[in-house]
């Protein structure tokens, strides 16, 4: 039996990994953040080594993008060297590591969706930071590495934009959505049932990216949510990323190809918005 560890236990994929993991029978140690802290080089060695996993899976990341902006020395020292410490204690053990990251590391002005080998080049510090843990991951076990990108990630734990979209539509008669960025909702069970899978079959190493399949604008999807939760998706109103500014900026467009992860014969992820009507997220908000 494998022998796996999550990190950022805490986390919504890293939720939906344990649960699938412990269901299937399987050997997993989850570990939050006050249990282990990637900033700490020491403390990642020694227990990576006392756990002796054949895989880990790092969900512990800085995730708030808008503060990343401000404070990237910070978000670097996770995102970043605690990534790179993390691989290099995986490399000593000789075990497989998969790193989730993030669309930020594009542009966003592609016109079709950008494939694995497509060129990066992040428009925001959260972006540049997830890249410098690729980057990690890729130098340090350049045969047992495994970057994992995804794109609007949604659960039923945590901050996300499903469950701030059901609570804004019980509080707020109206709201604007930005209209003007398009991606590809993915469920965090479809995402975590994928990564296990990519795990167990251990195809080639390297990039692969892997989203709920389709596309539609932030605008789209909260009308969705909306449906589904029995409200009029009238009562919300598209605006620009213009009239809609953040501290950080946005890729205008985070769809990704699936090439690789379809050749390495991982299954293919569902539609948004079949993902959306089984994923039970709303269900359990």
């Amino acid at each position: 039996m494998s022998r796996w560890l999550i990190t950022g236990a805490s986390g919504m994929l890293a939720t939906e990994l344990l649960g699938r993991l412990q269901a299937a029978g399987e050997s997993v140690l989850a570990l939050r953040r006050d249990e282990l802290d990637l900033r700490d080089g020491p403390a990642v060695r020694h227990l990576v080594s006392a756990c002796r996993p054949d895989t880990v899976v790092n969900c512990a990341a800085w995730t708030a993008v808008d503060d990343a902006e401000t404070r990237e020395a910070e978000a670097l020292a996770v995102n970043g060297h605690g990534v790179r410490a993390l691989a290099e204690a995986c490399e000593r053990l000789g075990a497989r590591m998969i790193q989730p990251s993030t669309d930020y590391v594009f542009d966003g002005t592609a016109l079709d969706p950008y494939r694995e080998d497509a060129r990066t080049c992040p428009v925001n510090a959260y972006g540049r930071t997830k890249l410098a843990g690729e980057h990690a991951v890729l130098e340090v076990l350049p045969e047992t590495g495994y970057v994992v990108r995804t794109a609007w990630l949604y659960g039923a734990t945590g901050k996300n934009f499903v469950r701030t979209m059901a609570e804004l539509e019980r509080t707020r008669p109206s709201l604007e959505v930005v209209d003007d960025q398009v991606g590809p909702p993915t469920w965090a069970g479809d995402l975590a049932a994928g990564i296990i899978e990519l795990g167990r079959t251990g195809p080639p190493p390297g990039v692969y990216h892997a989203t709920g399949s389709g596309q539609t604008s932030w605008y789209g999807f909260a009308r969705e949510i909306f449906k589904l939760v029995g409200a009029d998706p009238d009562r919300i109103t598209p605006v620009s990323t213009k009239e809609f500014a953040r501290p950080a900026p946005r890729p205008a467009y985070s769809v990704l190809g699936h090439e690789r992860w379809s050749l390495a014969g991982l299954p293919p992820m569902r539609d948004w918005r079949e993902a959306l009507r089984g994923s039970d997220v709303l269900l359990r908000d």
